[in-house]
């Protein structure tokens, strides 16, 4: 079975970034295949990992939802539904070296979705086992997780900015973690692009307000916003990149 690292935070706080790091690593150190999950409407995981995506899961759900209702299905004659949906969101899978990427997509349209996403969990279930670690980009919400679409983690990495703000925010995720009865083995945050590398005393008197367990912090760094201006992906960044540096030193402290 999989281990599942979940990654969450509100929008812009550079979690994608921090998310297509980790999936670097993992693959350097050996722990590959890893299977990453964009789980995030508004995400590019792709674009960080630099990889080009067709086909999303969500692409998948909408044309098997509808197929029923279409004058013509694109279901070929003979084909049992159950098996050209294993055959479509294998389609969608992207395959690199050292990690496969699948991206959920848009959210349901109108129309009763049960019958597709019971297929696309029964789906990941079987990818579970082909994985040692999957790893998901999720929203803020963690709905795909919440509603049991996606396997639920081992680990929960929560990503902030170095604001007040940023901290309360991952602090309600922490307590919709608990509430929703995910049980992760580890919780743990990462405060990125904090300047000098250093969080500020109030920052740090949110961190404990909130009960979080600090796990490390990601500096402020121009050359990751030049990449994304300029559209490279993050993962080609220097190895003696201090951003680099700070997600190997975190990730090792966590012993996945």
């Amino acid at each position: 079975m999989a281990h599942v690292i979940a990654v969450a935070g509100k929008g812009g706080v550079g979690k994608t970034t921090l998310t297509g790091l980790l999936i670097q690593y993992l693959g350097e150190k050996g722990k590959g295949p890893v299977l990453a999950v964009d789980a995030d409407a508004n995400s590019n995981l792709n674009e960080v990992l630099g990889v080009e995506v067709d086909m999303t899961l969500g692409d998948v759900r909408e044309e098997i939802a509808h197929a029923e209702m279409a004058k013509e299905s694109p279901i070929p004659s003979g084909v049992s539904k159950a098996d050209y949906a294993e055959f479509k969101f294998n389609s969608a899978l992207v395959e690199d070296d050292d990690f496969d990427l699948l991206v959920m997509g848009r959210t349901q349209g109108k129309g009763c979705y049960c019958y597709v996403n019971g297929l696309l969990q029964a789906q990941l279930t079987k990818y579970q086992n082909n994985y040692p670690y999957i790893v998901v980009d999720n929203e803020a919400g963690m709905e795909h997780i919440s509603r049991g679409v996606l396997p639920s983690m081992e680990t929960a990495i929560l990503v902030s900015d170095c604001s007040r703000r940023g901290v309360q925010a991952v602090g309600r995720i922490a307590k919709l973690i608990e509430e929703c009865g995910m049980h992760p083995k580890k919780v743990g945050l990462i405060v990125n692009r904090a300047p000098g590398g250093v969080l500020n005393e109030g920052t740090k008197e949110e961190i404990e307000k909130q009960g979080l367990n600090l796990l490390g912090v990601v500096p402020q760094n121009d050359e990751v916003y030049e990449y994304d201006c300029e559209g490279k992906p993050t993962v080609q960044l220097p190895d003696d990149s201090p951003v680099k540096a700070a997600m190997r030193e975190i990730i090792d402290k966590l012993e996945l």
